[in-house]
């Protein structure tokens, strides 16, 4: 469930410690892992079969006797005292303190650890950049070295000009877990509106600095959440939306209501912003917005959750007295801004369109009848529309895959962009007025590559291209169509080394999301790149529930229809086995978020398919998520537990409440983080208790968690190396991968 901060609004749901432990029952390797308990470096030799499948000696998890009546059924929940903020609570720390000893040693124990954690490094450490923004001469991008903890933020005087550093976050932590969210040059590039962002929670601080001479102003705004950001077309202020303060010791669980919009004027304490858009009336609201490039629009989208079904008002900026314009109403259909021509403003939806169309209201006449359709819907899901230069550029997925097209205003074909290979494109923002615009491209084999597009010569040059350790062409990446339970046929990218063996099972990594009308992409990755070429297949299928075939695609798997999302990766392994490419003994599983449930549901459903789990950050207790901070957004995917008929569907799932004693599971590492604000870390403490409570075979069942850390954004390059060491190091030892020579 992951945000674009200051794009569109959103709320979705995308610790290694020293010291004595506990030891395993039998285990084969005590001298080494003593040593690694005590935090005393070791090189311990490869732990045999037998001590792999050695239960752990769990640490104690204090076992309540709850029970809730919910709908006529009653619901045990014996470890709810996990949901406690691990801050504040000293039993809830001492739990983590003995997980996260035991998780710690056992990972130690792994020689293969240290050889993946070196060799990530080395593939980490090349350079890598975001696309520019131009404001007047000035472009505004981030780079990283290699191996920073956070990207710094450059500036440069024209295309050619000589980058300078403009805000490096490295500066604001020692642990590097501070980090730079949005960015945002002002109008004439003479200031930069900047969001921070602490130990990983969705809580951002606005602030603002002299593009100039990097002096910063004294600006500072707070309890910022889920913001779209703004400047005037002067350059006077800017428009962000922010929460009500929170009660001391609630701001990291308690639920967020009370989104505002507010403009704020340069020079001003934030005391005196002045409120620009609320509903009292309706406080579970979230608010995005976005200005017109003329300066004369802002318009406001409203949501009642994660799902993009929207309704639309209008500020007319030449009239600031003038009152909100209402465009849409009714909470039925997505709206998205693609551009303004006087009175009428370019809006990419869904509304008669599953896979979206471009239409032109005037604000004059915003009655659907008058409508006026610029892009029919087509074949391909058009997932972004923009005016830049005067032409429209679309953007498609075919099958998960990128394509831009350009096309006139009328909507008559302009051409379309030449791109290297089947891959993913981010980027293309720009100015109505200007044909130059930004972005980037890459795919499982390929890291980012910027490049820069005239888009009325449709010509494109590369801007700033990584120089790798790797060679690309030692892969491959191929795209396969499986069956599902129901017969849907569903999509799956497969990435592997290119001298595989065709037809010879081998250790496969499964990665699925599923949900929130968001597409998985083949877009690159260091950390898949690493099980390539340590001989593991790479596959990604796209699930039901995501955004990849438009609305009808993501309905078939939310609320009633959340089996079929299951059902698709349950398949995707199946296909896998079946095609020879693996086998149940050599098969994990990995999703974060959304996707952390769906590993955790699958694993329950079908624990015989898989030899080990990689559930990160996941929603654990679909009965109780909308309880803290923007859980309660997500009723628009998952159901409201309070429903009867939600309640029967959500139940039936819910990994935390689904486990099976008695039947052998694979080997499960959960991951998650203290600051986690998004999907509060309780889920993960919850599940990893009641996994460790239950009888389910020998297998090791830990739970790594991250400290000054949150649900994945501003993590810093350290962390995110270590993190997938662990990760990959434990899924190695239960799938039988063994890592090249000199690896």
């Amino acid at each position: 469930m992951e945000q674009l901060a200051g794009v569109r609004h959103s709320a979705t749901p995308c610790v290694r410690t020293g010291g004595a432990g506990r030891l395993w029952r039998h285990l084969a390797l005590p001298a080494a892992l003593a040593l690694a308990l005590t935090g005393v470096a070791c090189k311990a030799p490869q732990p045999t079969q037998a001590a792999r499948e050695t239960s752990p000696v769990y640490p104690e998890s204090r076992r309540t006797e709850l029970v809730e009546t919910l709908h006529g059924t009653p619901v045990a929940d014996p470890w709810r005292w996990l949901e406690n903020d691990v801050r504040q609570d000293p039993e809830v720390a001492d739990w983590v303190a003995r997980q996260s000893r035991l998780t710690e040693g056992y990972l130690a124990a792994l020689p293969e650890r240290e050889r993946i954690r070196k060799r990530l490094t080395t593939l980490w450490d090349f350079e890598k950049f975001t696309e520019p923004t131009r404001r007047g001469s000035r472009y505004f991008f981030r780079r990283n070295d290699g191996l920073q903890s956070q990207s710094v933020l450059y500036v440069q005087q024209g295309l050619d000009g000589t980058p300078r550093p403009l805000i490096d976050p490295n500066t604001w932590s020692a642990d590097g877990a501070t980090a730079l969210d949005a960015d945002l040059p002002g109008p004439d590039g003479k200031h930069l509106l900047y969001s921070v962002q602490d130990g990983g929670s969705d809580w951002r601080v606005l602030r603002v600095l002299d593009a100039d001479t990097g002096a910063a102003l004294p600006e500072e705004i707070r309890w910022v959440k889920f913001s779209s950001l703004a400047w005037a077309a002067d350059g006077s202020g800017f428009w962000y939306s922010r929460y009500p303060e929170p009660a001391a010791g609630e701001e990291f669980q308690s639920t967020n209501t009370g989104h505002s919009v507010y403009f704020h004027r340069l020079g001003e304490p934030q005391s005196a912003d002045r409120l620009v858009y609320s509903r009292p009336d309706r406080p579970e609201l979230g608010f995005g917005f976005m200005r017109s490039d003329d300066g004369r629009w802002l318009v406001i989208t409203a949501s009642v959750g994660t799902d993009a079904r929207f309704e639309v008002v209008a500020l007319d900026l030449s009239q600031p007295k003038s009152a909100p314009l209402p465009l849409v109403s009714g909470f039925e259909n997505d709206y998205e801004l693609a551009g303004t021509q006087g009175s009428v403003l370019f809006f990419r939806t869904d509304r008669g369109a599953p896979r979206s169309r471009v239409v032109a209201i005037d604000a004059a006449h915003p009655a659907p009848s008058h409508w006026r359709e610029l892009l029919p819907e087509s074949a391909a899901t058009l997932v972004q529309a923009r005016v830049i230069g005067g032409l429209l550029v679309a953007r498609y997925l075919e099958d998960a895959k990128s394509a831009v097209r350009i096309f006139g205003i009328d909507g008559a074909p302009r051409g379309e962009l030449a791109l290297p290979g089947p891959g993913s494109v981010e980027g293309l923002e720009g100015d109505q007025d200007n044909p130059e615009t930004f972005y980037r491209f890459s795919s499982f084999n390929m890291p980012e590559t910027v490049y820069r597009l005239d888009v009325r010569t449709l010509s494109s040059t590369v801007f700033r291209a990584p120089r790798t350790s790797f060679d690309p062409a030692a892969y491959t990446v191929e795209q396969r169509f499986y069956t599902s339970k129901d017969g849907t046929r569903v999509p799956m990218f497969i990435a592997a080394r290119r001298d595989r063996v065709a037809g010879r099972p081998g250790p496969a990594l499964l990665y699925g999301y599923g949900g929130f009308n968001i597409p998985v992409v083949p877009a690159f990755s260091v950390a898949a790149l690493a099980w390539m070429e340590m001989g593991g297949v790479y596959a990604v299928a796209n699930l039901r529930g995501g955004g990849e075939y438009g609305a009808a695609w993501h309905d078939a798997g939310r609320l009633a229809n959340k089996q079929n999302v299951f059902d698709d990766f349950i398949a995707a392994g199946e296909y896998l086995v079946q095609e020879g490419w693996t086998t149940p003994a050599q098969l994990a599983i990995h999703g974060r978020s959304n996707g952390g449930l769906l590993v955790g549901a699958v694993v329950n459903q079908r624990p015989d398919l898989f030899a080990a789990a990689l559930p990160g950050v996941g929603v654990m207790d679909m009965l109780r998520f909308n309880r803290f901070t923007a859980g309660r957004f997500w009723t628009d995917d998952y159901g409201d537990p309070a429903n009867a008929a939600d309640f029967a569907v959500l139940r039936a799932y819910s990994p935390y409440h689904n486990i099976r004693p008695g039947v052998r599971y694979p080997a499960i590492l959960v991951t998650t983080a203290d600051t986690d604000d998004r999907v509060v870390p309780g889920h993960s403490f919850k599940y990893t208790a009641a996994l460790q409570a239950a009888d389910t075979g020998p297998l090791p069942h830990l739970i790594r968690i991250e400290t000054r850390a949150g649900h994945g954004a501003g993590k810093p390059t350290g962390k995110r190396i270590a993190e997938t060491a662990d990760q990959w190091a434990f899924i190695a030892s239960h799938t039988g991968l063994v890592l090249p020579a000199g690896y």
